[in-house]
């Protein structure tokens, strides 16, 4: 299993400058690399990164400033590109209308990864540890969370975000024996599992009848207009204009973080609390593209949650099954006829059978039973579905969620794990 960590970094002057010299370096490999790409035709070393690695020496024979880099990151460089090449190819696959890879100015490449050698994480003692880099040097790290000793760091990426600060992700590598077995599927029923519905009034509704708030960002996005209200106000390219426009890049980091660190607390509830988590398969590009609110769809990061909820899930050892989202809300989830509801219907009355109940809660268990379908499960005969919906709902807060392990959500939904 692969996944990463990432910490602030605080360089000091004498290594941020050579960070950055570093970078752009890298950044004029990467547009070399490019540049051969485009122009050569030479199939024996043009064409993948394996092949382009072996231009390396004449690279650094021609270009002497290519040995101040360590070699393993500038190989990784070359293959950066040809993963942005892939995602191209692949987004053109699935018919998008994509055109070419662009030359990258320096605000637009701000990162360099080094690969299976050329880095060493010592001094790891409390909150603090120090990354060593060659060729640049000790780089001082906020060491929040501790990196297992069974986990092989693969790789470190070092970035300088729009602000200006520092931050170190570590890819991690981590054996399967070394997680915990997920729970034979022969198992899993209506007590230990749960669908959840990605709500509109709230963030998830949950099968048993849990509704956990969508996140409070109106403080945060107020405070985004005023900054950027400032910043058209500046004079492009003043010394006002670039601090202005770091402070927005603040305030957007700031509300980026916010909803991730929100996403880590409920997806590590949901992956310790219950054995199997089934969640809706959302195309979320085309619901973005889709009229209404896009800034609060965009802000819910549907698809981030649901990638944080699969690694959790290996993380604890719990199965979490995508299913197909057509007709959630308006399938019966007594009898499965559809029946058209307009947005602002927020209650299912099925005119087949007379079952009746939130709309959300009929999504849920929609999705719960779908999930039990992909593992190969029938419905458990001995619950009904009438008796399987919840008969009551219990609303979790956004700020609960967030004060993880408060006696309240431990109240309402028996516990949470930080992340």
């Amino acid at each position: 299993m692969e996944y990463s960590h990432r910490y602030r970094a605080f360089p000091t002057q004498q290594v941020a400058e050579r960070l950055d010299y570093h970078i752009d370096v890298h950044r004029q490999a990467y547009n070399f690399t490019r540049y051969e790409y485009t122009n050569h035709n030479d199939a024996d070393t043009i064409g993948s990164a394996y092949k382009h690695h072996d231009r390396l020496t004449d690279w650094k024979d021609e270009y002497p400033v290519f040995t101040e880099v360590h070699s393993k990151a500038l190989q990784r460089t070359i293959t950066r590109f040809y993963q942005n090449l892939s995602n191209l190819s692949d987004q053109k696959a699935h018919g998008h209308k994509v055109g070419m890879l662009k030359w990258k100015p320096p605000r637009e490449y701000q990162s360099m990864t080094y690969s299976q050698s050329g880095f060493e994480l010592k001094n790891t003692s409390g909150r603090r540890a120090t990354l060593w880099l060659s060729k640049v040097g000790d780089i001082k790290i906020r060491y929040h969370r501790e990196i297992p000793d069974e986990v092989s760091i693969k790789e470190v990426t070092i970035k300088k975000e729009t602000t200006g600060e520092w931050f170190v992700s570590f890819g991690l590598e981590t054996d399967e024996t070394n997680l915990p077995e997920k729970p034979d599927v022969e198992t899993l029923g209506t007590t230990n599992s749960v669908g959840i519905d990605l709500g509109i009034l709230n963030y998830i509704h949950t099968s048993d009848g849990n509704l956990v708030d969508w996140l409070d960002l109106e403080d945060e996005y107020d405070r985004l207009r005023r900054e950027q209200r400032k910043l058209s106000r500046k004079e492009h390219g003043s010394n006002n204009d670039e601090k202005q426009r770091k402070t927005v890049a603040k305030v957007k980091r700031h509300i980026r973080q916010k909803v991730l660190d929100y996403q880590h607390k409920l997806t590590t509830w949901l992956a310790t609390e219950y054995d199997a988590v089934f969640v809706e398969d959302l195309d979320v590009a085309e619901i973005l593209q889709g009229d209404g609110n896009a800034r609060n769809k965009q802000a819910a990061a549907w698809r981030q949650f649901i990638t944080l909820l699969e690694y959790k899930g290996e993380l604890y050892g719990t199965h979490v099954v995508q299913v197909d989202a057509a007709g959630t809300t308006k399938e019966c989830a007594s009898c499965g006829v559809e029946t058209a509801k307009p947005i602002w219907v927020r209650e299912h009355s099925c005119p087949s059978c007379g079952f009746a109940c939130d709309r959300d809660a009929n999504a849920a268990m929609n999705v719960l039973q779908r999930g039990f379908a992909e593992l190969g499960l029938g419905w458990p005969e001995s619950t009904p579905v009438e008796t399987a919906l919840p008969t009551d709902t219990h609303s979790v807060s956004a700020k609960r969620v967030i004060e993880t392990g408060s006696p309240t959500l431990k109240e309402r939904t028996a516990h949470a794990v930080g992340e």
